[in-house]
């Protein structure tokens, strides 16, 4: 059964031109994300970036809190598998988590799936 579905959209450039940029990668990537986010170069670090965000931003509205006192940013951990696809592989919903994280050069597009009973 469908727990929540949630999408969002967001421009990269916005996310690029945040000034604390240090302080804003610590708040919304995991220490696993970090270490991936430093291997890319500038173009694809603010997509990689800027697709993170918006996922978990998707990811909350699909879990129908939004991000906050029940979901932060450090509870959903976004890896790409061996083929590249990106896994939720930690999050704070019982069931199974669903994502898709697609950009264009100026916007990137995310939507979450969430498939089970209950929150826990």
């Amino acid at each position: 059964m469908i727990y929540g579905i949630g999408v969002d959209i967001e421009e990269i450039g916005r996310i690029s031109a945040i000034t604390d940029q240090k302080r804003f990668v610590k708040k919304v990537l995991t220490p696993n994300e970090i270490a991936v986010y430093k291997t890319l170069n500038e173009k694809r670090g603010a997509e990689f970036l800027a697709g993170r965000w918006s996922a978990k931003e998707a990811y909350s509205k699909a879990y129908g809190t939004g991000i906050g006192q029940a979901v932060s940013f450090q509870n959903i951990e976004i890896l790409d598998d061996e083929t590249g696809k990106p896994v939720l592989v930690k999050h704070p919903f019982n069931g199974k988590g669903f994502v898709s994280i697609s950009h264009t050069r100026k916007l990137v597009m995310t939507q979450v799936l969430l498939e089970g009973d209950s929150v826990e």
